[in-house]
């Protein structure tokens, strides 16, 4: 494979990127925490890999352009992507260089001279524009300096925790009819459903639920969010901002999740799947007969 406008690149074939990180001795996509492992009887001690979630902070010639969440690998392609369909540019031919390798998490791409950013064709919201360095650590530290850490001794029964997702789903009217919709819900520490939205985005769901909480004067600090699927930093950081100290989910969480929410205070429990569930963050507030 020849090199291409965006610098030279290993002939690589069919081989996905992961697959010669792996080669490499690399473990780019997942990480190991020490977590609790539960089911209607308590919760035991046992390891989970996680799959890994990192920032890329996009700089065009030398703006700042977006902070995209993402598993570390591909980021080339992914700059690429990116570049075509917000509209930055029409082909790769106009892209001189994506330079990966002059910061960690971080991807400076340099177009060609005749090529003019058009800044008002952006449609992401940045994150961060920090020229210092961004990666995970100090992108928690970042909201941390907005939603300090909680502190907060709700303690969630196991009882309740296991009856979440039937009690979400049986509310889910949107995904009773389309089978396309991600759904967000909050309830009491005592299991009553509070509120829940849908929507065809998952941070959208949560939005509606936060906002409509707030608008009905509910006391989100005595409260938890249930998600029908992944757990994100997002997820973990609106939950964070709206004082919300549980969220549970059906399915996984990311590793920059599982950081934040250790970090930052919160009850994180995922793979709830009755009768099982993993607790990633704050297992000593997971407990029998509570």
């Amino acid at each position: 494979m020849s090199a291409g406008p965006c610098g030279a690149r290993e002939e690589i074939g069919l081989l996905s990127e992961s697959a010669h990180a792996r080669k490499a001795g690399m473990n780019q996509l997942g990480k190991e925490y020490e977590l609790g492992q539960g089911n209607s009887s308590g919760v035991e001690d046992a390891v989970d890999a996680v799959a890994v979630e990192e920032p890329l902070q996009i700089t065009v010639d030398g703006t700042p352009v977006a902070v995209v969440m993402r598993t570390p690998g591909a980021d080339r392609d992914l700059v690429s992507g990116f570049l075509l369909s917000e509209g930055l540019v029409d082909s790769l031919n106009q892209v001189v260089n994506i330079d990966l390798e002059r910061q960690l998490n971080h991807a400076y791409v340099f177009l060609a001279d005749d090529v003019v950013l058009d800044h008002h064709r952006l449609s992401r919201n940045l994150f961060s524009a920090s020229s210092c360095g961004i990666c995970g650590k100090a992108s928690i530290e970042a909201i941390h300096c907005q939603a300090p850490a909680m502190d907060s001794d709700l303690v969630v029964p196991i009882e309740v925790l296991l009856a979440l997702p039937e009690r979400m789903r049986e509310a889910q009217a949107g995904f009773e009819h389309t089978g396309g919709l991600h759904a967000a819900a909050l309830f009491s520490v005592e299991g009553d459903l509070l509120v829940l939205r849908e929507d065809v985005g998952r941070h959208n769901a949560i939005d509606k639920v936060i906002g409509a909480a707030v608008a009905g004067g509910i006391d989100l600090s005595r409260t938890l969010v249930q998600v029908s699927g992944r757990v994100s930093f997002e997820v973990m950081q609106k939950a964070l901002v709206a004082r919300v100290p549980v969220v549970s989910a059906i399915s996984a969480p990311s590793s920059l999740a599982v950081d934040f929410a250790r970090e930052s205070g919160q009850v994180l429990v995922g793979f709830l799947r009755p009768p099982h569930f993993n607790v990633y963050a704050g297992r000593e507030r997971v407990k029998c007969g509570t």
